[in-house]
């Protein structure tokens, strides 16, 4: 092992996603010299490239087509509604690329070194790195391939910052190798669109995709394991999108478990047990989304003392491994797999890097998730099942948008909105939105939350009318109602 102060860097970030870029770039704003090690075959990471921008680019589509064969309720007559679906991927190419190609320059822009290569650590200071071998097909000019020559041999460096990422999860029956499956990487090259569809999970990843590929006329079976959708959230969320998913001709199970996985016919064959009888349904295609798991396998944690749980890296609230100056930052850490929240971390744990004497901590009190479905579904801060299993004290309140002006007028009725707030103190502690433009107006409580505002003080605040913004009054006013204003912290 080298001396710590004969390093070729302050810091080397491997993985050059959100994560990784937001890190570096903190890193070298701080004044350290920082490198970058990237060894996927693309540069930008899960979010530009196969998560966040492609996924929202084809549901606003679907949405786009969904509304234009809808429009009755306005008065508005369509005759002929169809779509081209290879311009439908083509524009969504092409966005990817415009994204990918302006971080590829981010990364080479010479604020900090960018190495393409695979690293794996040799000791604690030093990382190995196998030269990048273009995939098939892969090109300089691809999206997301700056023109920067492959690197070998070794560097060191001071401290080390891991963003390395996730990749789709194996199947848990391994039938589902046998018999084929796209996964959410596959299901975003399409060239062309299945007749019918067995989407195996429950979660984000699942829903968006079952209403994108259901509202291009794909007919759409979901299974999922547990008792409702997207069990990380209230059950009434749930409740709303099944609802409109069922109204949308998709035929959904929930409570379910998977017993085989076959060819049948020509077609392919799931079996599961729902309540309590064998069921079987088929469809020319499956789609797997039963979530990710961290890119660290290839890494030789193990010889350095790197601790992981579940295949997760373990990090304490600063972003610190059981390696004192190894830190993680991303989706090969978690919790919670949000791009928002990699680049918070990556931004951390390069600015404790640099300032060890007053460090930043990560907390999940302004936690903020989107489902981008239709309606939306967005969060932020505490849920109720989540309350309830810490043993926190909390009042709830909520109000549906079946009776709000602003969406009655969109004839957007489906879902609410609900606070929960302290019972003492009134303090806004969550909130949950599902309906239209959900992922933007829960910002208004994430800035709420961030000033530690009350219910009394949300429902003080001026709202212009009719606007969806204003629907946060009513909960606001309720709970405001319940909780005696002399007990706010004002």
């Amino acid at each position: 092992m080298k001396p710590v102060g004969n390093c070729n860097f302050d810091v080397a970030v491997i993985g050059g996603g959100s994560g990784g870029y937001a890190a570096a770039r903190t890193a070298a704003a701080q004044g350290l010299k920082t490198v970058v090690v990237e060894g996927g075959d693309e540069v930008g990471g899960l979010c530009i490239l196969r998560g966040c921008m492609p996924t929202k680019a084809l549901l606003y589509a679907a949405e786009v087509l969904h509304r234009t064969g809808h429009p009755e309720p306005w008065g508005i007559r369509t005759t002929g509604v169809s779509f081209d679906f290879a311009k439908v991927m083509a524009r969504k190419n092409a966005l990817i690329k415009e994204f990918a190609d302006y971080r590829a320059q981010q990364l080479t822009g010479g604020k900090f070194s960018f190495i393409r290569a695979m690293a794996r650590f040799a000791d604690a200071h030093t990382v190995s790195l196998t030269p990048h071998t273009p995939s098939s097909g892969e090109s300089a000019s691809r999206p997301g391939n700056p023109s920067v020559p492959t690197n070998a041999g070794n560097i060191t460096a001071k401290y080390f910052i891991i963003a390395t990422g996730s990749s789709v999860a194996p199947p848990a029956l391994p039938q589902l190798a046998e018999v084929g499956y796209l996964d959410s990487d596959a299901a975003l090259k399409l060239a062309r669109l299945p007749e019918s569809l067995i989407v195996l999970g429950g979660g984000p990843i699942a829903v968006e995709f079952t209403q994108y590929f259901a509202r291009f006329g794909v007919k759409v079976t979901l299974i999922q394991r547990s008792p409702h959708l997207l069990r990380a959230m209230d059950a009434d969320a749930a409740t709303a999108i099944e609802a409109v998913f069922r109204r949308e001709g998709v035929t959904v199970y929930t409570e379910t478990k998977l017993l085989d996985v076959r060819r049948t016919g020509g077609q392919k064959e799931v079996l599961f047990e729902h309540d309590g009888q064998r069921r079987r349904t088929l469809a020319e295609e499956i789609l797997l989304a039963l979530g990710r798991i961290p890119n660290v396998a290839s890494l030789g944690l193990d010889r350095i003392g790197v601790e992981l749980d579940h295949g997760r890296i373990v990090t304490d609230p600063h972003l610190r491994t059981a390696v004192p100056h190894i830190y993680a930052a991303g989706d090969c850490t978690g919790p919670h797999e949000i791009v928002h929240i990699a680049v918070r971390q990556g931004e951390t744990a390069a600015y404790n890097i640099a300032h060890p004497d007053r460090m930043k901590r990560m907390d999940d009190r302004l936690l903020t998730e989107v489902v981008f479905t239709d309606p939306q579904i967005a969060t932020v801060g505490l849920t109720e099942q989540l309350a309830r299993a810490r043993e926190i004290p909390y009042r709830s309140a909520s109000h549906p948008f079946s009776d709000h002006g602003k969406s009655l007028i969109m004839e957007a009725r489906d879902g609410f909105v609900k606070l929960l707030a302290d019972p003492l103190s009134g303090e806004i502690i969550g909130g949950c939105c599902v309906g239209p433009a959900g992922g933007e107006l829960i910002h208004e409580i994430v800035a709420a939350m961030s000033k530690r505002m009350t219910v009394h003080e949300l429902a003080a605040m001026p709202h212009y009318h009719p606007t969806l913004a204003e629907i946060w009054t009513y909960p606001a006013e309720e709970l405001a109602g319940e909780i005696p204003a002399s007990n706010a912290a004002w």
